[in-house]
């Protein structure tokens, strides 16, 4: 027997493997569990040696789309996603994905197959962190673990490989091959103590403190810490838009809805938690900001620190353990924001519920006050478009960290079906229970929507409204439509915002074996949610038509507002 074991041992370790499994193989060794893309030639091999390896794959039908699933993946799991492409077209379809998770420090491994040496690993260096071809099989696994290694450390980002089309079933005896184990999590880094003390006298010495939670905070898992120091000092918070359900939108330290006309605006003290001031947060500057403004900035990636205004303390470290350094220090002094200051009568004054009225057609706010009712509170909530967006953010409550995904830093419009197909196989691999919605704008929904299919072919139980106004930003109706016909080419005369009205979304998913509903009313818009909610088995598509004119309330603000 112990003879026939060394012999099985000596043969195995004597076999041949192609390139096509060493991939899935080194994949598989780095926790990679999810794959993403369209095969082709000579990319089929490597499709089937992953699911071989028990790595999930989900076949999409446009690579971008399925560069953003993979990035998503990474967000949600903290392991790299994988988006499997062809060359050429396959990889230019790819890159958006790829800019897009660079953008949003998302990890993500990009593996397209090329037949030819050309420059696509060079143009590839301009959307991520690694750029990297293996030069010969048995450097594949080493070239992976660095990629995954390179993906997670530090600030996340993409991720690219490049491997020879030659490579694929070509074969080495794996006796040659170096095995290389899973790379460790990250290293924690923590603020030097100096600099924490700093931050905190000038935290201490504010009359209006705010704390901004951005995506960051998210990524560093920061949620328990941060619930500590908000609640044990008594500090208002903002979430960023996925910095959302970190706390819960409904805790009584949110300041969500006096966002822009107090929030931001009245602060003399911001501490910036894994959240950049970019255009999201208007850069920091005025008329958003007082111009006085002091900025704590804690931040993963010490080139993030000073951009667009240079902070009063800098803290560089993982958010989570810099956000317990904090803690550790104010508990020693038993430090706390007074409950009955004037700062937090102003913001209680301003969070008021937004006026609802009841028209027909339905407006936004009407839409996302009935979703909001019946939306499970565990729910992934994923969200793209102009309007759609900007006004579910604000309406659309989430409770959970890592819940909610959205057009991000880079503002892609396009993310959404990718994205909740993502969240979707997370979900049914981790057998959490837990829905996963998709709101979308009806411009949005044109990007990606031919992924209803995949939902369909994979049975995810997506459920995807479409909030559908007839445009980008507004439409018109079908009356107008008509009439404009009637004025001359609609090349010429047809306003370039308009789409075609009342367009019939609902049976794009009807077509895939779906289950799509039109809806006019608020009484339909429930029923048709409640029955979507249910459904576990299929996807289901609310096309909810509502005024083509309806849009954001305005924001009264504007440069003359500078303090």
């Amino acid at each position: 027997p112990c003879l026939h074991f060394l012999t099985e041992i000596f043969t195995i370790k004597m076999e041949d493997v192609t390139g096509a499994q060493l991939i899935a193989e080194a994949l598989k060794a780095q926790n990679v569990e999810y794959m993403f893309g369209i095969v082709g030639v000579p990319i089929i091999e490597v499709a089937m040696a992953a699911q071989a390896s028990g790595i999930k794959y989900v076949g999409m039908r446009n690579e971008q789309a399925a560069c953003y699933a993979a990035s998503a993946v990474g967000y949600l799991t903290g392991r790299p996603g994988v988006c499997l492409v062809v060359s050429g077209p396959g990889l230019i379809h790819a890159l958006g994905g790829m800019a897009n998770a660079n953008m949003n420090c998302w990890y993500e491994i990009c593996l397209p197959f090329v037949v030819l040496f050309d420059s696509q690993v060079e143009a590839c260096r301009l959307y991520s962190k690694f750029s990297a071809r293996p030069s010969s099989l048995d450097m594949i696994p080493s070239v992976v673990e660095k990629a995954v290694r390179t993906s997670m450390y530090g600030r996340p980002g993409a991720v690219y490989v490049d491997i020879s089309g030659d490579m694929v079933n070509a074969k080495v005896n794996r006796s040659r091959v170096r095995e290389v184990p899973c790379c460790p999590p990250p290293p924690v880094s923590l603020a030097d103590n100096m600099s924490i003390t700093e931050a905190l006298a000038v935290l201490k010495g504010a009359k209006r403190p705010l704390l901004i939670i951005g995506k960051g905070a998210a990524h560093g898992r920061a949620e328990g810490p941060l619930r500590e120091l908000v609640e044990g000092c008594g500090l208002p918070f903002l979430p960023t838009p996925m910095g959302k359900g970190l706390l819960p939108d409904n805790h009584p330290n949110c300041v969500a809805a006096a966002r822009s006309r107090s929030a931001l605006l009245q602060a003399d003290v911001v501490v910036l938690l894994g959240a950049r001031l970019n255009w999201i947060l208007h850069f920091g500057l005025p008329p958003r900001f007082d111009p006085h403004v002091k900025v704590i900035q804690v931040d993963l990636c010490a080139e993030e620190m000073g951009n667009n205004v240079r902070p009063a303390a800098a803290l560089l470290g993982d958010i989570s353990a810099v956000v317990k350094q904090l803690l550790d220090h104010v508990r020693k002094d038993g430090w706390k924001y007074p409950a009955d200051t004037e700062w937090w009568t102003t913001l209680k004054q301003k969070m008021d519920a937004l006026a609802l009225q009841v028209t027909s057609p339905m407006t936004y706010y009407q839409v996302f006050h009935h979703i909001g009712q019946l939306l499970p509170r565990d729910c992934i909530l994923v969200s793209e478009g102009a309007n759609t967006m900007d006004i579910g953010r604000t309406m659309l409550p989430n409770c959970l960290p890592r819940h909610r995904l959205d057009a991000g830093t880079f503002g892609t419009m396009g993310v959404g079906l990718g994205f909740a197909i993502a969240a979707a196989a997370v979900q049914r691999g981790q057998n959490t229970g837990q829905r996963v919605v998709c709101v979308e704008g009806d411009s949005a929904f044109g990007f990606s929507g031919m992924e209803v299919e995949t939902m369909c072919r994979y049975k995810l139980p997506v459920v995807i409204i479409v909030v559908n106004n007839n445009g980008i930003y507004s439409g018109v109706d079908a009356e107008t439509w008509e009439m404009m016909g009637k004025m001359g080419e609609l090349t010429t005369v047809a306003p370039p915002v308009t789409l075609l009205p009342d367009a019939r979304y609902d049976e794009v998913m009807n077509a895939f074996g779906g289950r799509g509903f039109l809806v006019r009313t608020k009484e339909e818009l429930l029923s048709a949610l409640q029955i979507s909610l249910s459904d576990w088995e299929r996807p289901s598509l609310l096309n909810v038509l509502i005024d083509p004119s309806s849009d954001r309330k305005q924001q009264l603000l504007n440069r003359s507002n500078s303090l």
